[in-house]
């Protein structure tokens, strides 16, 4: 018995019960032996993970679900699979939650968000469904999950269809309370093929009406927005969303499709319109994030996980039955009305060995660390006139690696994965460029686990998300370049998960 290779239709919608148990056990026995796997991000058993969905706090625990198909990594018919956390870093399995069951879900239980009310988490998702001509049909619905975690469905979609003028690519809805209402935001694309969020409001989940399409830009988003959710940092509203097809002279970006946000200055709710709204901006300036989902936290922050992987790439793991990860989780803030995104300070929970970093850089490579285990966190700190190259996920003659090339004085880093291992997606660029401020100090923090590098520079002004899936014994730190440098390393241990 083999892996399947060749994905039908009529494989990738199979209900789950009739998959054969000893091929599912196979499955899981070549996952479990990649030397990708990861040691503190949430990554799926088997199968694809994609979007994170349902992120919320509730019952006293933080309770996160994702988009899976455990039975490959293709996009199949999808569930979502729940984990729950006493501190955003440990993450316990609690199984497949919300199985698509029900005649409006038939074909996917897709993306949509968590809300508690009174005492219960209200889940909101988009049901799938294809007719006999294979056409899509969207249902926006409801589950409610109780204090004993048990989760009932709605009988009935809470969205029964778009509105008119718009197609069934009408997806992700994102529930949150603002002035005493309740709103539902969602991905729309209206009947000539524009991209749009639409918003619906009323005094409970089940008196939503439609109010219209939200405001945020003057320029086309493309064919189809994706992912849109929208939260208040000190009451200042950001607005995160994937728009499909963007055109490049709005947004520069290289990946597929980006992830993009804007800051504004308020939310009107009379005129659905998200006042003096920045430029886009990139939320990730690397290869790999989409389908971010931000929540406004009951102790007062504003938290966000990310999907680290982008919609129709092959990935190299995709060859051991498994695809794809999510991001520690991050604070966003606002400083100097620019987004800041952080780890969590609860991510500090899992240093354990710490080493000192001190020295200056020279012409030739010199090691950080020996046999790192790719398992780390690092703190970097550079004076404003440096220049160099940081070498992760090295091997023993420097033929490979990720480089993380940076220049103070001009203001420049740039990641290249072009000899990290495993090459995928090069017809989206190997390279990835971030302007900083110039002649200044630099900092940068680094993650690395197995196959994901999460670079955040200067405290979190901009974030570099990378995949990679290096040869085996690739996993040297070395540095090169002119100017000193100094800071923190500290081994990690894995991430805690029962």
């Amino acid at each position: 018995m083999e892996l399947i290779k060749n994905w039908t239709d009529a494989l990738r919608y199979q209900p789950y019960d009739q998959w054969d148990k000893n091929y599912q056990q196979l499955l899981t026995e070549t996952v479990n032996h990649s030397r990708w796997r990861q040691h503190y991000h949430i990554q799926p058993e088997s199968g694809l993970l994609n979007d994170p969905n349902g992120f919320s706090y509730f019952n006293g625990q933080w309770h996160l679900f994702y988009q899976a198909y455990p039975m490959g990594p293709v996009h199949g018919v999808k569930s979502w699979y729940h984990v729950t956390s006493n501190n955003l870093v440990d993450w316990q399995s609690k199984g497949l939650a919300l199985l698509p069951d029900m005649a409006y879900d038939s074909h996917g239980v897709y993306s949509g968000s968590g809300i508690v009310v009174d005492d219960e988490l209200i889940l909101t998702y988009t049901g799938n469904v294809r007719d006999q001509n294979w056409q899509r049909k969207s249902y926006q619905m409801l589950a409610a999950m109780n204090t004993q975690g048990e989760i009932i469905k709605a009988e009935e979609p809470l969205i029964p269809a778009p509105p008119k003028g718009y197609t069934h690519e009408f997806r992700d809805p994102q529930v949150f309370k603002y002035q005493d209402q309740y709103w539902l935001l969602i991905g729309a694309q209206t009947d000539e093929l524009e991209g749009k969020v639409l918003a619906y409001s009323g005094d409970s989940l089940e008196s939503l009406e439609f109010r219209g399409e939200l405001r945020f830009a003057d320029h086309s988003m493309g064919f189809m927005v994706e992912c849109p959710n929208l939260v208040f940092i000190e009451e200042t509203p950001v607005f995160l969303f994937c728009p499909q097809g963007l055109d490049k002279e709005i947004t520069d970006y290289q990946n597929i499709y980006p992830n993009t946000y804007i800051v504004a200055e308020n939310f009107d709710t009379d005129k659905l319109t998200l006042t003096q709204p920045t430029a886009l901006k990139n939320l990730d300036e690397g290869f790999d994030v989409y389908a971010t989902q931000a929540f406004n936290a009951p102790d007062g922050r504003a938290l966000s996980v990310s999907w680290i992987g982008v919609p129709e790439i092959a990935y190299p793991s995709d060859h051991e039955g498994w695809a794809h990860c999510l991001s520690i989780v991050k604070e966003l803030k606002l400083k100097n009305e620019k987004l800041y995104q952080t780890p969590v300070k609860e991510q500090a929970e899992l240093r354990q060995e710490h080493t000192l970093l001190t020295g200056d850089l020279t012409s030739q490579p010199t090691t950080l660390m020996e046999e790192t285990n790719n398992c780390y966190e690092m703190i970097l700190e550079f004076p404003a006139d440096s220049q160099g190259k940081l070498h992760v996920f090295a091997d023993q003659k420097l033929t490979h690696s990720l480089v993380i090339d940076f220049d103070t004085k001009n203001g420049m880093i740039k990641m290249d994965r072009t000899n990290a291992g495993s090459p995928f997606a090069q017809e989206y660029g190997t390279t990835r460029s971030v302007s900083i401020e110039k002649n200044q100090p630099l900092t940068l923090q680094l993650f690395v686990d197995q196959s994901v590098c999460e670079l955040f520079i200067n405290e979190g002004q901009q974030v570099v998300t990378a995949r990679l899936f290096p040869d085996e014994g690739a996993d040297r730190l070395l540095i090169e370049g002119t100017g000193s440098y100094a800071g923190d390393f500290w081994r990690l241990r894995k991430m805690k998960n029962d």
